[in-house]
């Protein structure tokens, strides 16, 4: 047994079955190891795409991507996607094949030192030197992308490491051990929560990456503590929750933008107070107390500085701070806020309206759709108006604000779940970033579909320009799109062209209801902008609503 065949069995024992990627010179002996594995291999056409699959495929399923590239350009391909994981914590183990370890250092062909350009963006990242460093640093690189914050990992490894001789191990499994929480907190906490009047949870991703959302959803269901959540967070509670407000932030709902402002305890959930959530720090909850609750101790004050914080699992934290509430009148302004700031759909003339086709898109999809978005006005859109019944299935480049995203973490989606409906919805600018994985999805004939958002334009960079930058639209204008209906047939995939309202029902219809992959056209007018909108540098509640 060489290295190669190695890897492959290393990765079986962690229960890998499905890897992507795209192969190369220096990853040759490992493709050879796969050809007649157990492990499937799906051909991504880009190694970046290849990193996103792998990111979709482990936010669908909690699971750990895999993703593998050749050294040098296949390698840095891969180094988005990695940054794109890190910054989500999301679990990815990439492999990367290197130049013979005798030629490390030299300039050889397609050499690249990824082991330094990958200390950025990855969690841990390891270059093996020997064929007996193999199963250890596979088995560390496992447990370090799934235990506590999760994150990328990277094993770069020589070729001739994978044709050299490995000796055959049984790896160890991964086991932890939950600490016992400490009781003084959480009577602090539970006493904090009794004194105040406008009590406010503040949720976000780190909920679904716990496991914690049914813990969450008890804790609210006895506390009755109104509720908000980034953009990484929605999911974690459902839409209809009398009190829940949506997303907070810079295109976050009214009612949760001054809800955070008006609270006296803030009750930060797995977040970590980004920019885009808490506009201007020094005016962010400037009443509240902050208790937070957070796996990553490094979180802790990083931005924000709290009262009281601990950094246990979720799944043990929530159930013990579990306790009911007498906060009848902020429930009832909650309400009313929600009420007072009711989203509206009548958009005037007969053209199509995004947030208007995205609603009746989540009425009419599967309660268990995965809807996967790229980056732009496209993705604010879908948050603001799109329901999703858990975490994962919604999944979207939070942290990098990836463009290019979408197509790909659908692909990994639609491979982690194959009889679930996929939906990727992308804008103009963002869908010709990785075009190419069309073809992943005509190799497989996955029955992604994909709803493309058309203003021809790059739709958030135009809207900043036209309030920010007095209306100078540099290199932001997309008028020489291609034919997308056409571009897809190209690969097999069927398609329409819609550009009014009285076709938005049918054509969804299409859409859902086709067996193979679907591309749906929309036009949109261009000067159609996502609000509301906290500008740079302004308090929450100091929202801005139309252009000036």
């Amino acid at each position: 047994m060489n290295g190669a065949n190695y890897i492959v069995q290393a990765l079986q024992q962690q229960n890998i079955s499905q890897i992507f990627g795209y192969p190369g010179g220096a990853i040759m002996p490992l493709y050879d190891a796969l050809f007649g594995s157990q492990i499937d291999h799906l051909l991504c056409r880009h190694e970046q795409g290849a990193a996103m699959a792998a990111i979709g495929y482990a936010r669908a399923t909690g699971k750990v991507g895999v993703c593998i590239a050749t050294s040098g350009p296949g390698a840095t391909n891969l180094v988005t996607g990695l940054a794109d994981a890190l910054l989500d914590s999301v679990p990815i183990v990439a492999i990367t094949g290197q130049v013979s370890s005798a030629f490390i250092g030299t300039d050889a062909f397609q050499e690249v030192d990824v082991l330094g350009l990958s200390l950025a963006c990855t969690k841990h990242s390891f270059l093996v030197q020997s064929a007996e460093q193999l199963g250890p640093i596979i088995e560390q690189a496992f447990i370090l992308a799934k235990s506590g914050r999760p994150g990328p990992v990277l094993i770069d490894i020589p070729k001739d490491i994978q044709l050299a001789p490995a000796i055959q191990k049984t790896l160890a499994t991964l086991s932890t051990s939950p600490q016992p929480i400490v009781q003084s907190q959480i009577s602090d906490a539970l006493d904090m929560i009794q004194a105040a009047k406008k009590p406010l949870l503040y949720v976000g991703g780190g909920v679904g990456i716990a496991n914690a959302v049914d813990e969450l959803r008890d804790f609210i269901n006895l506390s009755e503590i109104p509720s908000l959540c980034t953009l990484k967070g929605i999911g974690c509670i459902p839409h209809n929750a009398q009190h829940f407000m949506g997303m907070v932030g810079m295109h976050g709902s009214k009612s949760a933008n001054h809800a955070i402002q008006e609270c006296d305890l803030l009750i930060a959930i797995g977040v970590r107070f980004d920019d885009r959530v808490t506009g201007k720090l020094d005016e962010f909850a400037p009443h509240a107390k902050v208790i937070h609750l957070d796996v990553d101790a490094a979180e802790i004050d990083k931005l924000r500085r709290v009262d009281l914080s601990m950094t246990d699992d979720l799944k043990i934290l929530l159930p013990a701070l579990q306790t009911k509430t007498n906060i009848s009148d902020w429930q009832d302004h909650v309400v009313a806020m929600k009420k007072k700031y009711v989203s509206r759909y009548d958009h005037p003339g007969k053209t199509i309206y995004a947030p208007a086709l995205l609603r009746q898109l989540s009425k009419m999809k599967p309660e268990d759709a995965i809807v996967c978005t790229d980056v732009g006005q496209h993705q604010m859109w879908v948050a603001q108006h799109m329901f999703v019944s858990r975490p994962e299935n919604l999944i979207s480049s939070s942290g990098l604000g990836t463009m290019g995203f979408g197509l790909p973490a659908a692909v990994g989606a639609q491979m982690a779940c194959p009889d679930k409906t996929v939906i990727a919805v992308s804008g103009d600018g963002s869908f010709m970033m990785n075009v190419q994985e069309l073809g992943t999805i005509k190799r497989r004939k996955l029955p992604v579909k994909i709803l493309l958002i058309d203003n021809q334009r790059l739709g958030m960079v135009r809207q900043w320009q036209k309030l920010f930058f007095d209306g100078r639209y540099s290199e932001t204008i997309l008028t020489d799109n291609p034919d997308f209906v056409t571009l897809a047939s190209a690969f097999d995939i069927p398609g329409e062209t819609i550009v009014t309202k009285n076709q938005i029902q049918g054509a969804l219809t299409r859409l859902l209801e086709c067996e193979g992959p679907y591309l749906l056209h929309v036009s949109i007018s261009e000067e159609d902008n996502v609000w509301p909108l906290v500008p740079p540098g302004a308090a929450n509640h100091k929202m801005i609503e139309s252009e000036r």
